[in-house]
């Protein structure tokens, strides 16, 4: 009995472990990895697709006295007015945006797919 008591404290124990550590991963990348969660401060530029389906908004984010300054740009879809971040670049001040075609924009020479690219500097 003594034996059963004890393989079923470690089996919960073991799972209560494993969900702390998953709980844990997954805060540590929201606070320092997730590209979505930042916001944007001062616009530099908006620039709307050829077919006016997504509209590109750049913003110049300060990073503080320890911090450089950095590009972020995000994508709204106009039919759906759901907006995302797409592009994060730092040290980075200005925001050379082109559109390709109605998906496909160039910023600062990196070439994204609005409907699925993200690019990160802290990624490359």
């Amino acid at each position: 009995m003594g034996g059963v008591r004890m393989k079923n404290k470690l089996i919960t124990v073991s799972i209560m472990f494993i969900a702390l550590m998953g709980i844990a991963g997954y805060g540590i990348y929201w606070a320092f990895f997730d590209v979505q969660r930042i916001n944007g401060q001062d616009i530099l530029t908006e620039l709307a697709s050829p077919n006016n389906t997504y509209t590109v908004t750049a913003y110049l984010n300060n990073g503080g006295a320890t911090t450089d300054y950095a590009v972020l740009c995000t994508v709204t879809n106009n039919q759906t007015s759901k907006s995302k971040n797409i592009y994060w670049n730092s040290p980075c001040q200005t925001a050379a945006v082109a559109w390709v075609d109605d998906v496909t924009v160039m910023i600062n020479e990196v070439e994204l797919d609005v409907r699925h690219d993200v690019f990160d500097y802290r990624r490359q």
